[in-house]
Parts: C-alpha cells; sequence; structure tokens
C-alpha cells in the first residue's frame, strides 16, 4: 500500500514515532502484541516509482534492479487507528548507518512510502506477523530484548493477561528510551538497562541469566542444540505447528528473546542446553545483525 508520514514524534533519545496515512490504511489489522510489518523506502535517485503495488510484491521487489529496488526493512505495527486512516511505527534511530535509520532521522510529513501490512480481509489467526505464541497455561514468563524489538514489547504489555507473572529485561542505549515503553501488568516485573558505549547485549546477557535463575525453580533434563551461523544462516524459531498453534499447552515458563543476533543466540543456548527450558517453549528472533543489512 502507498502511504505517506503524517507526523513525526520524538519519544526518547534513541526513538522517533512516525505516523503514516493514506486511503487504504483503515484495513490495518490492530492484532498489538509483536505484529510485524514492511516498510519500503524510496531509493535516493528513483523514489518508489519502479515498485508495482501487487499482492506478489515481495517477487516484484525482488526482480528489481539494485538501483532501483527500495530499501525494505521489518518493524512493529504499535498503534493503529483505522478511523482516521492511520497507523504509528516507533524507530529506534543508530545515526546514518544505513537507508532506515538514515530515512527515519530526515522523516517529515508528506514523505511517501510503501507498506505491506497485515489486512483486516485476511481470514488467518492474527492476520499473520505475530510470533507471541505462548502456550495457553504459563506459569512465568521470561522477555529478552533490545531497542529494536522494544516497540513489540510494548504490544505484548498491552495484550498480556492482567495476571501474568514473570520477567522482562530491556536493553536500550539511553535510561531515558524507557519512556518509549509501555507498563507491564502488575505481575511482570520490568528491567530496563541502559548500555550506553558499551556493545549490544553486554546489559542484556547477564541481566537475563540472572532473571531466568530467578524463574527456574527446578532442573531440567538439557537439549543439544544445533549451531546456526548468524552471518549465514537467519536466527528464527517461533515454536508452533503448521497453523500456528504453540507446541505446549502447558509449560512452566515460556521465553521470548528479540534483538541482535548475537546475544540472542547466547541467551537462546543458555535457556535450553544450560538451563533445560524446553525448545518448544522458546521463540528466538534475531531482528538484526550488527554491520550487516536485513536478509
Amino acid at each position: 500500500m502507498a502511504a505517506t508520514v503524517a507526523r513525526v514524534v520524538e519519544l526518547s533519545p534513541t526513538f522517533r514515532r512516525v505516523t503514516f496515512t493514506g486511503p487504504e490504511l483503515s484495513t490495518v489489522a490492530d492484532n498489538r502484541f509483536d505484529q510485524r510489518f514492511k516498510l519500503l523506502l524510496p531509493t535516493e535517485g528513483g523514489g518508489l516509482a519502479a515498485m508495482p503495488l501487487a499482492d506478489d510484491w515481495y517477487s516484484a521487489w525482488r526482480d528489481l534492479g539494485n538501483e532501483v529496488r527500495p530499501a525494505m526493512r521489518t518493524y512493529t505495527v504499535r498503534e493503529v487507528r483505522p478511523d482516521a486512516s492511520e497507523f504509528d511505527v516507533d524507530i529506534a534511530l543508530h545515526g546514518r548507518i544505513g537507508p532506515a535509520s538514515s530515512w527515519a532521522l530526515d522523516a517529515m510529513p508528506g514523505d511517501e512510502v510503501i507498506v505491506c501490512v497485515p489486512h483486516t480481509g485476511y481470514a488467518g489467526d492474527f492476520h499473520g506477523g505475530v510470533d507471541w505464541r505462548p502456550p495457553a497455561d504459563v506459569a512465568q514468563l521470561l522477555i529478552a530484548a533490545d531497542e529494536t524489538a522494544l516497540p513489540a514489547v510494548s504490544g505484548i504489555f498491552e495484550r498480556l493477561d492482567p495476571d501474568a507473572r514473570g520477567i522482562a529485561v530491556v536493553e536500550v542505549p539511553h535510561a531515558d528510551d524507557a519512556r518509549a515503553l509501555s507498563r507491564p501488568p502488575a505481575g511482570v516485573e520490568l528491567i530496563v538497562v541502559a548500555r550506553g558505549s558499551d556493545a549490544v547485549g553486554t546489559r542484556l546477557v547477564p541481566a537475563v541469566v540472572e532473571a531466568a535463575d530467578a524463574l527456574l525453580t527446578t532442573s531440567a533434563p538439557t537439549t543439544t542444540l544445533e549451531d546456526i551461523d548468524i552471518d549465514e544462516q537467519l536466527l528464527w524459531e517461533v515454536p508452533t505447528d503448521d497453523e500456528g498453534n504453540p507446541l505446549l499447552g502447558q509449560a512452566p515458563l515460556y521465553a521470548w528473546l528479540a534483538g541482535e543476533a548475537g546475544p540472542i543466540k547466547q541467551l537462546r543456548r543458555h535457556l535450553v542446553s544450560e538451563c533445560g527450558v524446553d525448545r518448544r517453549a522458546v521463540a528466538f528472533m534475531g531482528y538484526w545483525r550488527a554491520g550487516r543489512p536485513e536478509m
């Protein structure tokens, strides 16, 4: 769908909220949780003219030449206002290190983009693109994320049952970035760690290891995991069946891990191979790779 920037609001030192509008955006599905969508950005020389608005948009995008193919990035739908044909996306700013971050720094009302969003006309569960899939009966939740997954964490918090229990750990560049995060139910402890100039994951990994120790009261058999080369393979696994249903009906712990692939891979291995958490209750998503474009 074609969309136009309606507003840009500063949320924190790292986050900008961009509101998109357009005649077709009244059909954007409002699923919250970690609902993702694709944002296609204009090229420096050619804008968006070369990108056809077709049902098979991904094949059309891949068929374009490098010089006219729009940059594509994945973001989280934050808030949908169908009556106003608008939706919001919160974008983490990382400087001028790539097309998406550079675009977000300069975005202003009137800028044109293309969005591939969940559609209310889709009959499937959640309209696709939601990876928060816990078992129906879960005693404790463990959420781990860096700033790129902060909007998804906010969406999850806003849809959690009021009696949910667990710990959520979020690593951000600046302590004030907590302003961009929604608050969880009372039974979910929120830990926000600021890493400053340290490498991503520096504060997240030890904080999540400590949180896991607090939540896991019994030991369990460990599982040997296959290695994933994050330079060549996508680090992404959501434990569901072919119909999108959780693989377990109940679990003592459900873990949702999202962020830079290196720390997320490390945390997944800690939980499954060292702590004995059932891998069917661990969802992990390598949202990005430091210094590398989206696959």
